[in-house]
């Protein structure tokens, strides 16, 4: 009876053994797996997309201090920055992958450029940044992410409070280049005062869901030339906050219009005389 008792004790040992020396190849296949159904979906079956080539940097933190606004930014070369025509961020395991969509205008200009944003991260996920070309080429960077719970995290105001200011914006333009430099680009800050509620977070109150209710839409311009449009989702922060380049030479003041999911518009503009 010992022996019997020792011998079921051993192959339970070694099948918990194996199970954990399988468990990672298992979650690598899982994770290949929902990859492969994201890309599908997003950028459409059996396109190749190459990475690691240069053609794009991206930053985020390894471990997120704050899993609702981690804070990514996507570098573009100057090189390569004229063939771009749009850039898509996701968040691998978010239950609404695609962070955003930015599609690029004339006005986005052809010197470095730069997206900078903060999004939420649901779980320990793969962070990508994915532009296309104008020759229809797909370029890739990815960052591994530790951060969790940042679609279902509460406000971070009451709902009073966040829908009382909601569509107040800013735009500010950064300063100047120093006398005597000269760039094709220079950068700007859009801040949107908006909940960008994500259908996950409860009501403290009620203890009910808070229906989704998102920047959906985002324009920018310099004159009467594109900037970039965004198209956003549930993972984008509360409080839109986006840092970009633009052309420089473009006559016309900086305009962003932007519309949530309610369908109301906010709009503001800077004057940038000289850049």
């Amino acid at each position: 009876m010992a022996n019997r008792f020792w011998t079921l004790a051993l192959v339970a040992a070694l099948g918990s053994a194996l199970f954990v020396w399988q468990s990672p190849i298992a979650k690598a296949d899982e994770d290949a797996e929902l990859w492969q159904s994201i890309r599908n979906d997003v950028f459409g079956e059996n396109r190749q997309i190459a990475e690691g080539d240069g053609k794009l940097a991206l930053d985020a933190p390894y471990r997120a201090e704050d899993a609702a606004i981690v804070p990514i930014t996507v570098t573009i070369p100057g090189g390569i920055a004229a063939k771009v025509r749009k850039l898509t961020l996701i968040v691998e395991k978010n239950p609404a992958p695609v962070v955003a969509a930015f599609t690029f205008g004339e006005a986005a200009g052809l010197g470095e450029r730069k997206i900078s944003t903060r999004v939420r991260v649901d779980m320990y996920s793969n962070v990508r940044a994915v532009i296309e070309l104008d020759d229809g080429s797909l370029h890739m960077q990815t960052k591994y992410v530790k951060a969790a719970g940042g679609c279902s995290a509460p406000a971070l105001k009451d709902m009073d409070a966040a829908l009382a200011n909601i569509g107040k914006m800013k735009l500010r333009p950064f300063a100047s280049k120093p006398e005597g430099a000269s760039s094709p680009t220079a950068e700007a800050q859009v801040m949107v005062r908006h909940p960008n509620y994500s259908g996950m977070q409860m009501n403290q109150v009620t203890g009910l869901y808070i229906p989704a209710k998102f920047v959906e839409h985002m324009e920018v311009r310099k004159g009467d030339k594109v900037v970039f449009n965004m198209d956003g989702g549930i993972s984008l922060s509360e409080n839109p906050n986006i840092q970009f380049t633009y052309a420089v030479g473009i006559e016309g003041p900086l305009s962003v219009s932007a519309r949530d999911t309610d369908g109301k518009v906010f709009t503001t503009s800077a004057d940038v005389t000289g850049s």
